[in-house]
């Protein structure tokens, strides 16, 4: 589902056209039935990436940032949609559908905001209002005015702010320290996984640093822990973000 316009934000069945109206995040539980991620103190996350956080969840009211766009922000989200979550992606033209919904997340419940142009913090505040997780990407440096605003509505609405890039004061701090690429023999073969070392970071409950060995993606093209003594290479042995197998060949 895309959209360009914050009026067009609105979910299917919405009751009447130019009404910005979306499921509200953190329904009433519904006496005998199980609680979804509505209720609760985080959002679910891959198993492979619960050891990087402090509740080894996304902590409701808070903002994630990730150094940058990857398949890393996506696996993180991937639970809370699986699980039922709604949410949204703004500023990221490049986050398609297909990618997503092969890490697990429900396309019927993303909404896609490619482009939220110059009106973009007020189309951020209405994707809070409805959805429980927001990826997003600001397109310039973020005021600290913008900032305490957007971060008002986050805790208004208990969901998750998940940042592309830098926030200052982000509750949780990600990124890509390395990456190795496995496939590749003497200078030839297919790229078939990629094992990334992902460090994470942050204020308060988040402040110990933690480091882990992901399969981002494996061979199956799923997220999973990956075990350094069985890793088909030495992770000590090569610079950050080389491919293990190429070499440099003068002549």
């Amino acid at each position: 589902m895309t959209a360009g316009q914050p009026g067009s934000f609105a979910a299917p069945n919405a009751p009447a056209p130019g009404k910005t109206e979306f499921p509200r995040a953190g329904p009433a539980p519904v006496p005998g039935l199980a609680q979804g991620p509505g209720t609760g103190s985080a959002l679910p996350v891959l198993p492979a990436l619960r050891g990087l956080l402090p509740r080894g969840g996304l902590a409701r009211g808070s903002v994630v940032a990730v150094a940058e766009f990857g398949l890393l922000c996506l696996a993180l989200a991937a639970a809370a949609s699986a699980d039922g979550a709604w949410c949204g992606i703004a500023g990221i033209p490049e986050a398609g559908v297909l990618a997503a919904a092969a890490l697990g997340l429900d396309a019927g419940r993303i909404l896609l905001v490619p482009d939220p142009g110059p009106s973009w913090p007020q189309v951020v505040a209405s994707l809070l209002d409805g959805c429980e997780l927001v990826l997003l990407r600001p397109p310039a440096r973020v005021s600290a005015q913008v900032r305490h605003r957007l971060e008002a509505t986050l805790r208004r609405g208990r969901g998750v702010l998940l940042v592309a890039g830098d926030w200052p004061g982000a509750q949780l701090r990600l990124r890509v320290a390395s990456q190795r690429w496995t496939g590749l023999g003497d200078g030839h073969g297919r790229l078939q996984g990629c094992c990334a070392e992902i460090t994470a970071d942050g204020r308060g409950e988040a402040a110990m640093t933690r480091t882990r060995w992901l399969w981002l993606p494996g061979e199956d093209g799923g997220v999973a822990v990956a075990d350094p003594a069985d890793l088909p290479f030495d992770i000590d042995g090569e610079p950050p973000g080389t491919a293990p197998g190429l070499r440099v060949v003068s002549g």
